[in-house]
């Protein structure tokens, strides 16, 4: 009964924030006004889950320049987490363009001015390129999940390049970030979140030009080891595998 309220108050809320968002966005050309609302409701969200997220290496990054994040992706969750986990920062998703056609949830996406991309499209790859490029000349992050789908048992699928490609044509430092536990808390197909524990782990940054030997293939490769390396497949994640600052989520859009 209690978990029924607090889905009629998400849904609710969602609504209205979905609303809000797209009328927003047809007057902010960035998205930057309209992503203070996603912070608010992905605040809503994870907290009315029931869910405790811990975030690793926060100190490792400068709140004061851009990113690409390359995060590995077990569940739908992932994307409320990562607004939650890097809440000093402006965050635009590279995302298949079917999304924009899921009601309020594609919508609000759009207003934010996330990234859309037609796999199928080379053309329209190059595109979304381009306006990547645009988003972090605005002082905005980019998040990838270079797997390009979530993965059925949290385990690594191959790694896509166009992110990393993105990288050495804009001269972003790359942040791997690993997730571990969305996937068993919102599995595919699913649709209630289990409460539980959520943990971000986030690398030190990467500059493209400075990786090792073998072109994207290579900078592909390091990043992957690097994500893989703090994943858990099996067993509940351990709290203390390095002494890093710890977070939790305190209020909306803030970390204590």
């Amino acid at each position: 009964m209690f978990y029924a309220v607090k889905l009629t108050i998400v849904i609710a809320v969602t609504l209205l924030l979905s609303l809000v968002t797209v009328l927003g966005g047809l007057f902010d050309a960035q998205g930057k006004r309209v992503y203070r609302i996603i912070r608010f409701w992905t605040w809503l969200i994870v907290k009315f889950s029931g869910i405790t997220l811990t975030v690793e290496g926060l100190n490792r990054l400068d709140p004061q320049r851009q990113y690409l994040f390359v995060v590995n992706h077990q569940s739908n969750f992932d994307i409320p987490v990562l607004v939650q986990a890097l809440p000093q920062f402006q965050l635009r998703w590279i995302a298949k363009k079917e999304l924009l056609w899921i009601p309020f949830f594609g919508w609000a996406m759009w207003a934010a001015k996330h990234i859309f991309v037609d796999r199928a499209d080379s053309l329209d790859a190059l595109k979304s390129l381009k306006l990547a490029k645009q988003r972090i000349a605005a002082g905005i992050s980019v998040v990838v999940f270079p797997e390009g789908t979530r993965s059925t048992d949290g385990k690594l699928l191959p790694f896509k390049r166009g992110g990393f490609l993105l990288a050495l044509k804009t001269n972003t430092p790359i942040v791997p970030v690993t997730i571990n536990g969305t996937g068993k808390l919102l599995g595919r197909g699913e649709w209630r979140v289990q409460p539980g524990a959520i943990k971000v782990t986030i690398g030190t940054p990467i500059m493209a030009k400075d990786s090792r030997p073998g072109g994207l293939r290579g900078l592909s490769t390091q990043v992957q080891e690097i994500i893989a390396a703090k994943l858990q497949t099996g067993e509940p994640f351990a709290r203390n595998q390095e002494n890093l600052p710890r977070a939790s989520i305190t209020a909306p859009g803030r970390i204590a």
